[in-house]
């Protein structure tokens, strides 16, 4: 008589529950990878954009001041540069430059920023404007600025790019008195404007990203850069 052997060979539950379990942690394991990955890739992007933001102003403002003529940024009557808490503007005998800083532009309605004439909600981030008579400098005719003869320089992207800070500064012993040449410095600090993921320095002003572990940091989507320039007036041919 023969005799069948019915039994079949399988998976026992232990090892059914060990091979999942290895399974589940491979899975955990690449997902963890893949969050990291995607994690560096956002936050490369966003220092990538503010960094090419900042570069394309520096490299507008230095050829800008380069082919004008000298100009005062002296406070006081004849002064081309207006800096206020707000924002400001910086004229060259040319071409103005009109920029809000991030905190302005986080005030709804904010009525000491600066807007355009036409009564736009279109914010002004930093903003040229062909301006060969200063008025946009000048106390007398200095207002709200024509659209038509605007052109914004700082797109703000999906990161909500804006300018933190400016300052532009000169002096005497930086003219040369044979050429009537003047040398100038320009800083400013652009960068993301999420006012969770900021600190600002009530002292100096300055604005800097919160360090990882602070409270409501954001690294991945937050970027400031400050960039420096030197640059000389007068070199342009009349």
């Amino acid at each position: 008589m023969n005799h069948v052997d019915n039994r079949q060979n399988g998976f026992t539950l232990i090892e059914l529950m060990l091979a999942m379990a290895f399974v589940a942690t491979l899975l955990l394991a690449i997902a963890m990878i893949i969050v990291q990955i995607g994690g560096i890739y956002n936050k490369g992007i966003t220092f990538t954009d503010v960094n090419r933001a900042g570069s394309s102003i520096a490299s507008e403002l230095q050829r800008s001041i380069n082919e004008s003529t000298p100009f005062n940024i002296k406070s006081g009557i004849g002064s081309l540069y207006i800096q206020t808490d707000w924002g400001g503007r910086l004229c060259t005998n040319k071409y103005s430059y009109i920029w809000n800083y991030g905190k302005a532009l986080q005030v709804p309605a904010n009525p000491n920023r600066n807007a355009y004439s036409d009564g736009s909600d279109t914010q002004i981030r930093f903003v040229k404007a062909l301006d060969p008579t200063n008025s946009y400098c000048t106390p007398a005719t200095a207002g709200k600025i024509d659209k038509s003869n605007a052109i914004e320089l700082l797109d703000s992207g999906q990161h909500d790019l804006v300018i933190h800070s400016f300052k532009i500064s000169s002096d005497a012993s930086a003219a040369d008195g044979s050429t009537g040449q003047q040398l100038y410095s320009v800083s400013f600090t652009i960068g993301t404007n999420d006012p969770t993921a900021l600190n600002t320095n009530v002292s100096t002003g300055e604005v800097t990203c919160k360090l990882p572990g602070d409270i409501n940091s954001n690294p991945l989507y937050c970027s400031v850069s400050q960039f420096i320039l030197t640059a000389r007036a007068g070199n342009a041919t009349e």
